[in-house]
């Protein structure tokens, strides 16, 4: 299948260059998508990131030639994209619980984290319910945040954007703000939403925004504001569920399925354009859309 072979191909450009620098657009350009589609896509699916993922590989083969080699500590630090010895030691203890030096004794017990290979797995265990809309332009407005790709400290999440808007009283600001809902969305739901990968940001980031719909009423002052181009979605629906401590496994599970079960076997590709996360509901049951857009194949 053509999805399985870029992401392989993908992998397997990773894997040819544990000892050198590898290049994330050539790793996107083998799977045949954008980086931040590329990236999302294996952090939903391997529930690490793709910066992540490298880190664990290199420091697993450099585990095997300190236990197979008689070659210096600073050398293979080297050759596997260190400074120095003392940086190396240091990622190399947090992943293995013990120091290089230690590795090289008899019985080390080391950890192991293979080479990734992409399958589908036909499950049919539960069904997924969507459906395929195309829609008009429209405008969003609301707070952002500027999130890693590659879970570098320092930046603010989407989660605890929210956390923070819902603590400080920007939440309710944008609430307020909000208006009416336009005609073209169902009118029972919130009108706090999430939007992603709704403009160009630097290499390895993507913006998120807490936002609302810009209605005839709404008030937009002070705001961000973004214009959304027509496009067509493929929409995920969840079931009802109480809000509360299973929110965040329901909305992780739904991308993951999205993005290991549906998106390999369908006739179309995620484009490389803004998604949504749509809220619904009362205070106490809500549900969730996801909006992922797509092109046909």
């Amino acid at each position: 299948m053509d999805w399985l072979t870029k992401m392989n191909a993908a992998i397997d450009y990773i894997e040819d260059n544990l000892t050198n620098e590898i290049d994330f657009n050539i790793v996107c350009m083998k799977a045949g998508c954008s980086s931040y589609n590329f990236q999302r896509m294996f952090s939903f699916i391997t529930d690490i990131t793709l910066a992540e993922y490298i880190r664990r590989r290199r420091l697993t083969a450099a585990a095997l030639e300190l236990q197979n080699s008689n070659q210096k500590v600073i050398d293979i630090a080297i050759k596997y994209g260190y400074d120095s010895a003392t940086s190396f030691a240091r990622a190399f203890k947090a992943l293995h619980g013990l120091t290089p030096s230690e590795s090289k004794q008899v019985g080390a017990r080391l950890k192991a984290y293979p080479k990734i290979s992409f399958q589908i797995f036909i499950k049919g265990d539960s069904e997924m319910n969507y459906r395929i809309e195309t829609k008009e332009s429209f405008n969003i407005f609301g707070i952002e945040t500027i999130a890693s790709l590659t879970g570098e400290k320092g930046y603010l999440s989407p989660a605890m954007l929210w956390q923070e808007c819902q603590k400080n009283g920007e939440y309710e600001r944008l609430f307020k703000n909000a208006g009416d809902l336009p005609n073209f969305v169902s009118q029972n739901l919130c009108k706090i939403h999430g939007a992603e990968n709704y403009r160009k940001t630097e290499e390895n980031t993507f913006p998120y925004m807490l936002c609302a719909f810009v209605s005839n009423n709404s008030n937009t002052g002070g705001y961000k504001t973004i214009h959304i181009p027509a496009q067509t979605y493929a929409i995920f629906s969840s079931e009802k569920f109480k809000w509360g401590d299973e929110f965040f496994n329901i909305l992780t599970n739904m991308q993951k399925r999205f993005y290991s079960e549906w998106l390999p076997t369908a006739n179309y590709e995620r484009a490389d354009a803004a998604n949504f996360e749509i809220y619904g509901g009362t205070e106490e049951y809500g549900y969730i859309e996801l909006w992922f857009p797509v092109i046909k194949k």
